[in-house]
């Protein structure tokens, strides 16, 4: 986190009168809005968040325990901001970017307050290739060279876009530290591999674009039903234990992004270990090389400081805005937006704010729209393009879909898969609800997974969904007359339906074949369950009993089509057994 004092500005240091947990009271402190603070003896940093006459508020980072009225308070005259630069892939950082790995190396398990460290290593040399040449004209936002940041990542090096940009005087490759100069502009502007941005100010885009491919997950009811795209925005609520943590793990260890940032906010410190322990021993499966070589974490459990916690989330996508400038495609995941709201509320009540629905803040809506506004498909200042996709997990109190949180999220996001703790108990995983959920990206999603994958993809998922909604009314009159009362038709129905549930929907996140499903097999999947379902339907009207139907020896093989590695063939010899059994029958 940046540390540098503003150097053309003297500001004077002013005194604690009050301390309300977070919140800190200064007087006599010559301030701005945003300005990051020290606070107390053990210099605790905090950021101002309101100035009222000579009262200056500040919300604390830290722990502020035994910090007492009288303490001094240190202004550096700067915004909240981060460290961007090579270095910061294979980082696990806490919500204010200071590194765990590094801290730990301090001090040991047990962090000290008012410790601090640059987001990335001042120290480490890395080696810089230059793209340009002396006399080229660069301007802000322009790629000038690339580090090879890890195994996965190159690191391109760009002016600032903060700076004016201009002709180039020198340049040269060699093994420079952030904080060296690796390039000299006509204007007098040096340029370093490090930048620092403020958090709460999103990076400049020349433009913003509708996105038009899918970010594949490898999850079967994701892709096939609700697709998000390369840029889009997500929600995923449900109650505890329904498996939001667990589908976020998923998205960031098998989403075709170039970049991972997972921020884990406020939730409990075994599921932070656990993507702790899990991130460095797992494989990317696009390069085979480790998957924390192109993943950031950001770790902010439930029992760090709360003040922290409101800022995680601007920490994340502003790492996320720095990776696509240089033209990558970043999935964010913010786990959870919900403890970030609670963050948000106690802050809001210790500053004794006019309090909104269920005690959150009347700007929670509009906090939460700067945070996924943030996200989307961009072309750059630079030429290149580049998304940031936010896929936020929401964890309202008792799965109560309609608190504030999630009905505010509703309006912004265009994906929403709603977790049920229904199906959680059935064990039906990802327990995603297909009556709950929707995408608002298929149709312009539609002309890449038929280019892609198949000409008829949107046709075969949309008859999926007309069986599932089938099925749905069709149960209410199973719970009062009894499946049998159906006629023979309706039943088919069902057993179908259930196959789409058993067989295509359901996904084992811990087997090594089923926790990643490509588009083309979850395509061939549904299209072997729709060949049982032609050629079933086409006995039924040659007389064929249901139950003679059901009874076939191919249909439980569809249970099996998931955990096939060599599944092209296995579903091609499925499809022709189940003709060849069904037309047996008439």
């Amino acid at each position: 986190m940046s540390q540098a004092t503003d150097s053309d500005t003297v500001r004077e240091d002013g005194v604690i009168e009050s301390v309300s947990g977070p919140v800190v009271t200064a007087t006599d402190l010559d301030a701005r809005m945003n300005d990051v603070v020290y606070v107390g003896e053990e210099g605790l940093m905090g950021e101002v968040i309101e100035i009222e006459g000579n009262l200056t508020t500040i919300q604390v980072y830290e722990e502020t325990s035994n910090v007492a009225p009288g303490e001094p308070v240190e202004n550096t005259g700067d915004p909240l901001s981060v460290d961007l630069g090579p270095g910061m892939m294979d980082s696990i950082y806490d919500g204010v970017q200071r590194p765990l790995a590094v801290l730990e190396d301090k001090m040991g398990a047990f962090l000290d307050r008012g410790v601090d460290a640059p987001g990335i290593d001042l120290e480490k040399t890395w080696e810089f290739t230059p793209t340009v040449s002396e006399g080229d004209e660069v301007d802000p936002g322009q790629i000038i060279g690339t580090v090879p940041e890890t195994e996965s990542i190159e690191h391109k090096v760009m002016v600032p876009p903060d700076y004016e940009g201009g002709e180039v005087v020198s340049i040269e490759s060699g093994n420079f530290t952030v904080e060296e100069t690796v390039a000299e502009l006509d204007n007098g502007e040096e340029i370093q591999m490090r930048q620092e941005w403020p958090v709460r100010e999103a990076r400049p885009a020349a433009e913003k674009q509708t996105p038009r491919t899918p970010l594949v997950s490898g999850q079967r009811i994701l892709d096939g039903l609700f697709p998000i795209a390369k840029g889009g925005t997500a929600a995923i609520p449900g109650p505890f234990g329904s498996g939001k943590t667990v589908t976020q793990h998923q998205l960031a260890k098998w989403a075709d992004a170039d970049i991972v940032v997972y921020v884990g906010c406020g939730e409990r410190g075994n599921e932070m270990t656990e993507v702790i322990d899990d991130f460095p021993e797992l494989e990317d499966p696009v390069t085979g090389k480790p998957l924390m070589s192109r993943t950031c974490l950001i770790a902010n459990t439930s029992n760090m400081p709360v003040a922290a916690r409101e800022s995680c989330v601007y920490t994340g996508i502003t790492i996320a805005e720095y990776y696509r400038d240089m033209g990558y495609d970043v999935a964010l995941m913010a786990d959870s937006t919900s403890r970030w709201a609670e963050a948000m509320r106690e802050i809001s009540s210790r500053l004794e704010e006019m309090p909104g629905e269920e005690g959150y803040p009347a700007y929670l809506a509009a906090r939460l729209s700067e945070f996924y506004e943030r996200a989307g498909y961009f072309e750059n200042i630079n030429g290149t393009e580049g998304s940031v996709s936010a896929i936020g997990a929401v964890s309202p109190p008792g799965g109560d879909f309609s608190e504030p949180v999630t009905q505010n999220t509703l309006r912004i996001v265009k994906c929403f898969w709603a977790l049920d703790a229904d199906l959680a108990e059935r064990r039906h995983f990802p327990s995603i609800n297909w009556d709950e959920s929707y995408s608002l990206y298929k149709d312009q999603l539609d002309p890449w997974y038929q280019e892609e994958v198949a000409e008829d993809f949107p046709e075969r998922r949309q008859w999926a969904v007309d069986i599932l909604d089938e099925e749905g009314e069709l149960q209410e009159i199973v719970q009062l007359v009894g499946k049998d009362a159906l006629p023979e038709d309706q039943q088919l129905t069902l057993e179908v339906a259930r196959y789409i549930r058993e067989a295509w929907l359901q996904q084992n996140a811990f087997h090594d074949v089923d926790t990643y499903c490509a588009p083309e097999k979850t395509y061939a999947m549904l299209g072997a369950i729709k060949t049982f379902n032609d050629e079933a339907f086409k006995a039924l009207e040659a007389g064929v009993p249901v139950e003679e139907i059901q009874d076939i020896d191919a249909a439980p093989r569809l249970n099996r089509m998931n955990v096939q590695e060599e599944w092209e063939e296995y579903i091609e010899d499925l499809e022709a057994e189940l003709k060849d059994q069904l037309r047996e029958k008439y």
